[in-house]
């Protein structure tokens, strides 16, 4: 139903996941959750029409869009999950340096902060080659690409999120669990969607450096200084992979992913039935 349920290719994934031809536009009778944060998982922009339901991550975030109101809300696990789900690590072969995601804006806002004071904290922690992952928006600032750039980091992009059913991507977390499976660290300068999947995909996490802030950022749920207090054993130069991936594992509902059966239910999708085989790796 809405348009932001097809960022990412979040549910071209979870389409594949339930038989469904991946390159088409499936509609979700629903509001999917399409990133994580520390209110009720969805974004604060935008408008919901009471009773339709949410499907959001993981029980934390239930509980807490249960204390605001919401209803119904299932927890259902982050695209992500599923997709690893369908796609588990088999190539062993050694990893090296570190993915960086500086913190992004979006459409309606832009990041205030200092690049140039992040990039030397960059190359003062990494003791490899470092990838820096842009945002689509900062991606197309060729100044901004640039120092970057000159830092002598690879810079790259996973692509566009889409937005109101134009320029969707079915592959973007494809090709952003290809890039991380390249490396043996990620990390950002905030805590954020990137550092979990990074963390399920078998990277060392951290987080460190000057966490930015949006133009005219308004600390919803506590902001950042409650996702500091509350994640503490997330932030760091060098974090515990052991202790982190039980977070991980907890924050993207990998542990609660369900059925093709059951989100096809939730969702109102057809059972494609014996013409469409089920994903290889998934039980029907």
């Amino acid at each position: 139903m809405h348009h932001a349920n097809h960022y990412y290719g979040h549910s071209h994934v979870l389409a594949r996941y339930c038989g469904l031809d991946p390159a088409e536009v499936h509609e979700i009778r629903g509001y999917l959750q399409h990133g994580w944060n520390i209110g009720d998982g969805m974004a604060p922009d935008h408008e919901f029409t009471p009773g339709i339901p949410l499907f959001v991550w993981s029980e934390p975030t239930r509980r807490r869009a249960w204390s605001l109101g919401r209803r119904p809300v299932h927890v259902i696990g982050a695209p992500w999950a599923y997709l690893l789900a369908m796609d588990p690590i088999t190539d062993t072969g050694p990893r090296e340096g570190t993915i960086y995601y500086p913190f992004h804006g979006w459409e309606g806002q832009h990041v205030v902060g200092d690049h140039d004071g992040l990039i030397e904290e960059i190359r003062a922690t990494e003791d490899g080659p470092v990838t820096v992952c842009l945002y689509w928006q900062e991606y197309r600032s060729p100044r901004l690409r640039r120092r970057y750039e000159r830092a002598g980091f690879r810079v790259v992009c996973h692509g566009y999120r889409g937005g109101w059913y134009r320029d969707l991507d079915p592959r973007f977390l494809a090709r952003q669990l290809a890039e991380q499976r390249r490396h043996r660290r990620v990390a950002s300068n905030r805590l954020c969607s990137a550092i979990f999947y990074g963390i399920l995909a078998g990277c060392e996490p951290a987080v460190y450096g000057d966490p930015m802030r949006l133009e005219g950022e308004r600390s919803s749920f506590g902001g950042q200084t409650r996702v500091e207090r509350q994640w503490a054993a997330l932030h760091g130069p060098r974090i515990d992979p052991e202790v982190a991936r039980p977070i991980a594992v907890a924050e993207l509902g990998a542990d609660r992913l369900l059925s093709p059966a059951e989100l096809r239910h939730l969702f109102h999708w057809p059972d494609p039935g014996a013409r469409v085989s089920t994903p290889e790796g998934v039980a029907r």
